[in-house]
Formats: structure tokens, C-alpha cells, sequence
């Protein structure tokens, strides 16, 4: 099981920031040679991959994870958070840092992340030489769920994204809740639990209690399920991806659902269940997604 050691870590990564489309982005960075892109999800931050990036650069690769807009420590406008403007926030940070000079890069994303890079990778498929995508459902593509009362299973995985939606009262119950909320969160959703120390819940607490942060976060869900954005997600999943795609599932998280939605709509993809693994696979098992990318991107 991987640690993290903060003073080993900053010896190899630094911090840095890109301001595209009016947006200041942070992301962190480190290594050389072909570039990977690491994609967060909610309610995380780049910090979700910190344990996967310095097996990847021990592999050979300059790793970059970004804090997409209202992610982090980067900045949280008031719009956007629609799946086209934030994946033509990536290929403007891609096209800025320089990563598309060499040819298309490497893209991962693990949750929202996922939604992320499945647009990214829609919208600008040039840009993408391989993508790796983690634990989630796709709005708008993945079928939903049967309806009725879920299941006490089904209902610990996915409560929130109903919640996440609602009007002020998110805001209203997490406002100094943060870290309640964030506990609960990684608590419930997790197999090994003891993979997200208190250290790392600080960090987390601290950008989840960033002004803006909340608002930021529940917009990902409200616009991703709003009928603009399940119409844009929908015309998303005519297109037909080409790439070669990489989609695994936690044992308790989509499980083989992920990979059964982009069999629908891509020609070349792999993957599988990741066994005895909950939802923060990168933290959970990442010596396990490592292996997965490694092979993956080094095909």
C-alpha cells in the first residue's frame, strides 16, 4: 500500500497555474517525457491522484493533474460547469502548456473526472491518443437506474446526486459541515477506508471550505442533469469514439457499468472490475491503477 510522504513528493512535483478562458486552473505537476493528464472528480481535488503520480513518473512520463474550474485550488467562476465548457477548458490548457506538441496525449479521469474526459475526448477526440476512465456513470448515456426505491447499496452510492441538485438547501446544511460531510463521504464510499488519512481529510477540508467551493461542486451536478446539459451529454453519446479507451470499475462502486456504456458508444475498448476495491480507486488501490495505466498508455 502506497503512503504518502509530502517531503518526497515536493522534491518530484510543484505547483503551478494557467489562465485559460478567463479561468485560472491549477494543476500540479512532475516528471518528463510523453505527458499524462489526470482528471479529479467530486468532491476532490488533483490531491486524489497524488498517490498513482510518482508511479507514473518513475515510469518514464510527465504527469500533470489538474484542478478543473471550481476544483481545488482553481479559480470558481460563477458558469461554466456544462461538460463542453470545462472540456474546452482542457484542450485550451493542453494547447497552453504545450502538451499537444508532440502529438495526443494521455487523458485519465476518475469520477467526475470521467464526465470530463468522455467530453474532452468527444469534443476534441485530436487532442487524445489514449483514455483511461474510472468509477462513474456517464449523464445522459449510462442507462439509469430502475426506478422505484434503490436498494440500502444503491442508495449509499448514489443519494447524493439527487441531493446535489436540489436549490439552496446543499448550501444551506454544508456550510460548516464541510469536514462532517466530507468524513461521511469517504467513509460510506470506500473499502479501504484507512486510505484517506486525517492529513488528507484536512486537505480536503480545505478546499471544500474554500469560498465558492460548495456552489462550484453542486454545479457540476445541477447543470450535468438539467435538461441542457442531459441534451448535450445525449448528442455526446451519438459520436463515436475512436481512441482506444480504458474503463474500470470498483467491485463496490459502477462495478461493469462504466465499461458496458462505452462498449455502446466507442470501437476499441477494454477493462474490467477492479476486485475489492470501492469508489476512490486512485487512493484505495493505487499501485493496482497504476499497473492499469502503465500498461494501458504503454501499449
Amino acid at each position: 500500500m502506497q503512503t504518502f510522504s509530502p517531503a518526497t513528493f515536493w522534491n518530484d512535483f510543484h505547483h503551478c497555474s494557467a489562465r485559460v478562458n478567463g479561468v485560472r486552473l491549477h494543476y500540479v505537476e512532475g516528471g518528463s517525457g510523453a505527458p499524462i493528464l489526470l482528471i479529479p472528480g467530486w468532491p476532490q481535488s488533483w490531491y486524489a491522484w497524488r498517490l498513482v503520480m510518482p508511479l507514473l513518473v518513475a515510469g518514464g512520463r510527465r504527469v500533470i493533474a489538474i484542478d478543473p474550474r471550481g476544483m481545488g485550488d482553481s479559480d470558481k467562476p460563477a458558469s461554466g460547469y456544462d461538460l463542453k465548457t470545462v472540456a474546452a477548458d482542457l484542450h485550451a490548457f493542453a494547447g497552453t502548456l504545450g502538451l499537444l506538441d508532440h502529438g495526443p496525449l494521455d487523458v485519465a479521469g476518475h469520477d467526475i473526472g470521467t464526465w470530463i474526459g468522455h467530453a474532452y475526448a468527444a469534443d476534441w477526440p485530436d487532442d487524445i491518443r489514449r483514455l483511461a476512465l474510472f468509477d462513474a456513470a456517464l449523464p445522459g448515456i449510462t442507462p439509469p437506474p430502475p426506478a422505484g426505491i434503490p436498494s440500502a447499496e444503491v442508495n449509499t452510492r448514489t443519494w447524493h446526486f439527487a441531493f446535489n441538485r436540489l436549490d439552496d438547501l446543499p448550501e444551506i446544511l454544508l456550510q460548516g459541515h464541510e469536514r462532517a460531510f466530507l468524513s461521511h463521504l469517504f467513509h460510506t464510499k470506500a473499502t479501504h477506508r484507512w486510505a484517506i488519512t486525517p492529513a488528507d481529510l484536512d486537505e480536503y477540508e480545505r478546499v471544500f471550505s474554500a469560498p465558492g467551493a460548495i456552489r462550484a461542486a453542486l454545479s457540476y451536478y445541477r447543470v450535468a442533469f438539467g435538461t441542457e446539459g442531459l441534451a448535450q451529454s445525449r448528442a455526446r453519446g451519438e459520436k463515436t469514439l475512436t481512441m482506444p479507451i480504458l474503463a474500470m470499475g470498483a467491485e463496490h462502486g459502477v462495478k461493469d457499468a462504466l465499461l458496458n456504456t462505452l462498449k455502446t458508444i466507442a470501437t476499441d475498448v477494454r477493462g474490467g472490475i477492479l476486485e475489492n476495491c470501492g469508489h476512490y480507486m486512485p487512493e484505495e488501490m493505487p499501485d493496482a491503477v497504476s499497473d492499469e495505466l502503465q500498461r494501458f498508455f504503454n501499449a
